[in-house]
């Protein structure tokens, strides 16, 4: 089943298009904190995105460019505001197609339906993970925080996925080292402390101090 979210603070419209959605045998999430709507689109990992221009707080460019920073996945814009400019600008920022309020259901279902079919016909999802803000893209093995892209080696980006896909679970380090194998990599006990303190270093760096938890004599977690 597909995941749609929809970015729209007009909840009469966002009903409309919910229910309409769920007619099509489609998951449908709407955004709440319109705050933080990069952590909910990682928490949802949607295939699909219907995004507003005028949001409280932040609008619907700045949101579409933080969106692109983590995932290709498809955005469509649903906006009243349909000149050609900020057509363009939706466009520039990375949308893949606009809607112009106000809009028939069927052709919005159509369209929806056409950007699903020709995206997941041959590629599926990125899933993105998400904790305290950082945004793990598990398509390009890259973490984003902010405004910052943190670079990561294979064995970083393994250890930081298995402890985020576990996230307030502890890992043990007999596990990782199994994962680090798995990449042709020689791992021991101190291959894979030096891995960790490396990564650690990374996400101080970046603002992200206290990110990893470590258990003596178990292993690591990040919090829940």
């Amino acid at each position: 089943m597909y995941r749609i979210l929809i970015v729209e603070d007009d909840r009469g419209i966002a009903g409309a298009i919910r229910e309409q959605a769920e007619q099509w045998d489609l998951q449908v999430r709407c955004v709440e904190n319109f705050r933080a709507v990069t952590a909910e689109f990682a928490a949802f990992d949607p295939h699909l995105v219907l995004l507003d221009l005028g949001l409280p707080l932040f609008n619907g460019y700045h949101w579409c460019g933080e969106i692109r920073k983590v995932s290709q996945v498809p955005i469509l814009v649903i906006s009243s505001a349909g000149d050609n400019m900020n057509i363009i600008m939706a466009m520039n920022m990375g949308a893949d197609d606009f809607i112009v309020k106000p809009f028939d259901q069927s052709v919005l279902m159509a369209k929806i339906q056409a950007i699903l079919r020709r995206t997941y016909d041959f590629a599926a999802g990125v899933p993105v993970l998400e904790h305290r803000g950082a945004l793990l893209n598990t398509g390009d093995n890259t973490l984003t925080y902010g405004d910052r892209r943190i670079e990561l080696s294979r064995n970083e980006y393994r250890i930081l996925l298995a402890l985020m896909r576990s996230k307030g679970t502890v890992v043990s380090r007999e596990k990782l080292m199994e994962l680090l194998w798995e990449s042709d990599s020689f791992v021991d006990e101190n291959t894979l402390t030096v891995n960790v303190g490396r990564l650690r270093k990374k996400l101080d760096a970046a603002g992200l101090t206290d990110f990893i938890t470590t258990k003596f004599g178990v292993g690591y977690l990040i919090g829940g």
